[in-house]
């Protein structure tokens, strides 16, 4: 592994964060508690290992920015989908800790409350992270 696999990897662990949360969500409709608790302790961990992956990276590149290659109308998507990203990637740093924290002093009806929105927003980061790494490294690497 060399630092260039290491974008891939993210990608990789945002693509499963979101697949265990989809599950978590359709675990906790269905009514199954237990299971849901499982899988949502499971996208935070490996989210956690993200942004050690991604911290890493940040690093190793010495902050290096990986240009984008599009142009034209996919170039202001790509750039609003980034900034919100980047927005609401600081937020989640401090809500899905407090949402979890609420869960397990077993204040459910708080936890529910912060879900809502926490949800949503974890959810929309995680999937965006897998799409930032298609547009910059698959789909209009810059050349």
């Amino acid at each position: 592994m060399t630092i260039h696999d290491i974008p891939a990897l993210n990608a990789a662990l945002n693509g499963l964060a979101t697949v265990l949360m989809t599950a978590g969500f359709v675990a906790i409709k269905s009514g199954a508690k237990d299971t849901h608790r499982k899988l949502m302790l499971s996208a935070g961990v490996v989210s956690a290992v993200f942004l050690v992956g991604y911290v890493t990276h940040k690093i190793a590149v010495r902050g290096v920015h990986t240009p984008f290659g599009g142009e034209g109308v996919i170039r202001t998507l790509y750039y609003t989908m980034l900034i919100s990203h980047i927005l609401l990637a600081i937020s989640i740093a401090y809500l899905v800790p407090r949402t979890f924290w609420f869960a397990i002093k077993g204040n459910f009806d708080r936890h529910r409350a912060w879900a809502r929105w926490t949800f949503p927003i974890w959810y929309y980061v995680s999937v965006t992270g897998v799409l930032v790494y298609f547009f910059l490294y698959q789909w209009w690497p810059a050349v």
